[in-house]
């Protein structure tokens, strides 16, 4: 059994942040869930993936995060409590559905969780998703900590039902990725199964009904005003004459502060975790009693920019500071150090700061920034699109994935990206402004999730570029999850189609298709080389199972190669591939025979064919 479905109320569990947050929603008796996964939220539909092979809860792994909405919302207005899971810029992609769904509303829960991710660990930008609360006029809940995850999860879906209207549950990375103790409640019980009643003048939105519903949505957002205010997510902690407000993980950091300054008796904390529509009438009389105030919010002035304009409706001029350049930058996550800092700074307080642990007599750690995986499928690809090109200008738009790492030495494979499905759309406008070759690089997930439309738009414009698709046959960045081209049987699940991303490009009327093993490298570069020249768009599909997938699937069948004595210590092998599973010592090149996956790339590039199979070594 998962360990989520747990069925002990009382019980003390040590979860991730992302579990939690799924327990949540199992107590609240989610019945449907879908998502496109992306860090760092994967592990919520991980779980929930799983759960669903063992009850009677649906999960499905969608296309994009707006099918994803799409179909949650067809589930929460046909009765049946339901959750849509995305990272932060998933919810530009959802935009569209969410605006006008905030209109239609829902008949049952239906939360939206959201994940932030501060710094971009694993991410192309930074934005803070609480302005879309304000821009739709849904309720936004943000737990501060991971046993809160769980609770708000649960009351997120009470709260959609009260106003009929889907919450966006608003998280950030050091929430989904802490892991802490959390007490089990109950599970909720769960409803599969709905009716959709037929109401065309409120659910079809022509202007006509969408007028009236707008009057609606601002009648939902006065009553989640006044939610807001009495929401014991809200709350005031101390009574000193100097003012905090903070929210999510910021709050942790806050109360550190107070605690190494000893300064409990001089400070009062407003945590705010339910952030739109926010408390006024609590920010007014929080700030009556204040001599000054400070905003400790990681991201954008987003309660900042509230705060001050309740301030000047309240007639109140005392100081309120944030965002600046001796203040919380709008810049990365924030860190207990920085807090600390900026708190003592903006009030006044004279302390010494803890002197560093001194790490001179330390070696300096080797720096590991992230590469593709040893027997990378990619990194074959990029190789043998190098060497087809060898001679010509060429522009290689790139694309959201595992292949993303391309654009770093030595490969240098990777000259422009926007975000997901930008590289096909991109090469639309490259190709047509510019006489270099343009080479889209895609990867499968990233094509059925919106790379599919750029395709039919440089078709339809006959736009003259190669897409090389390169299909690892998995999701691969954010886990291997599932997508629309796996065969699901390999993982035993039945009940799934399989779709040919071959078949899918020809229908589009793509006049020239392959597909390469890149692994074979040089059948890869014919074959490269000749949807190079082909006047129009091209498409290169480069089939090979990411490696780590094929691993865990007991699919590896290579054996581990060594650097013979044949050697010349050319280092094509490091210079031009640079696979993780090479390093050098006393000068000579040598192979990881516990990292080589015996994709045998580096034996075919090797001008000596010094690299052979660890069978022959003898």
């Amino acid at each position: 059994m998962h360990k989520l479905l747990t069925d002990q109320p009382g019980l003390e569990m040590l979860l991730l942040g992302n579990e939690a947050i799924a327990r949540g929603a199992l107590e609240a008796g989610v019945a449907f869930a879908s998502t496109y996964p992306g860090t760092p939220s994967s592990e919520i539909s991980l779980n929930f993936f799983q759960i669903s092979k063992e009850c009677n809860l649906y999960f499905e792994y969608s296309t994009n995060e707006k099918v994803a909405l799409e179909v949650a919302a067809a589930a929460a207005n046909s009765g049946v409590r339901s959750m849509c899971i995305m990272k932060h810029v998933g919810m530009n992609v959802a935009a569209d559905t969410l605006m006008t769904l905030a209109y239609v509303g829902v008949k049952a829960g239906l939360v939206i969780l959201t994940a932030d991710d501060p710094f971009m660990f694993s991410s192309q930008n930074e934005q803070d998703n609480r302005y879309y609360g304000k821009l739709s006029g849904l309720p936004i809940i943000e737990p501060s900590s991971v046993s809160e995850a769980k609770e708000m999860t649960a009351a997120a879906f009470a709260l959609s039902e009260k106003l009929k209207e889907p919450v966006i549950l608003r998280t950030t990375t050091r929430i989904n990725h802490s892991t802490a103790a959390v007490k089990l409640s109950d599970i909720g019980q769960r409803k599969p199964a709905g009716d959709f009643q037929k109401d065309p003048f409120n659910l079809v939105t022509v202007p006509a009904v969408s007028r009236k519903l707008h009057v609606k949505l601002l009648e939902n957002i006065s009553k989640a005003e006044e939610l807001s205010n009495t929401s014991e997510y809200n709350f005031i902690e101390g009574s000193g004459e100097w003012g905090i407000i903070c929210n999510g993980v910021s709050r942790n950091y806050v109360l550190d502060a107070i605690s190494d300054l000893a300064i409990k008796d001089k400070i009062k904390v407003l945590r705010i975790g339910f952030s739109h529509p926010m408390p006024g009438k609590i920010i007014k009389s929080f700030l009556e009693g204040c001599s000054k105030v400070l905003i400790a919010e990681e991201g954008e002035p987003f309660m900042e920019e509230a705060v001050k304009a309740f301030a000047q409706e309240a007639g109140l001029t005392l100081p309120i500071a944030g965002k600046g350049k001796s203040l919380f930058s709008r810049l990365y996550e924030f860190d207990p150090a920085m807090v600390r800092k900026t708190i003592a700074d903006f009030f006044g307080i004279s302390y010494t700061q803890k002197k560093s642990v001194e790490t001179a007599d330390i070696p300096e750690i080797p720096q590991r920034p992230p590469n593709l995986c040893a027997g990378c499928s990619h990194r074959a690809a990029f190789y043998a699109i190098k060497q087809a090109t060898k001679g010509m200008e060429t522009i290689y738009p790139t694309d959201i994935g595992c292949y993303t790492l391309g654009f770093l030495p030595p490969l240098s494979m990777g000259d422009f990206l926007i975000c997901m499905g930008s590289s096909v759309g991109t090469s639309c406008g490259f190709s047509q402004v510019t006489d270099k070759k343009v080479i889209a690089l895609i990867g499968d997930s990233t094509f059925f999730h919106s790379g599919v439309s750029g395709l039919i738009n440089a078709v339809f414009n006959n736009h003259d570029f190669t897409l090389v698709i390169l299909d690892n046959r998995t999701t691969a960045m954010t886990g291997h999850q599932p997508n629309p081209g796996v065969d699901m049987k390999e993982l035993s699940y039945d009940g799934y189609n399989q779709i040919s991303i071959e078949t899918l490009v020809k229908a589009l009327g793509v006049q020239h298709v392959s597909v390469i093993r890149p692994y074979n490298i040089k059948k890869s570069i014919t074959a490269i080389r000749e949807a190079i020249e082909f006047k129009g768009v091209s498409v290169i599909i480069a089939q090979e199972k990411c490696s780590l997938y094929a691993k865990s699937l007991k699919q590896l069948r290579g054996k581990a190669f060594f650097v013979s004595d044949k050697c010349k210590n050319h280092k094509d092998c490091i210079n031009e591939l640079a696979c993780p599973a090479f390093f050098i010592e006393e000068e000579k090149v040598g192979i990881n025979p516990s990292l080589c996956v015996g994709c045998a790339v580096c034996a075919q590039i090797c001008p000596e064919h010094a690299i052979l199979p660890l069978k022959n070594k003898d």
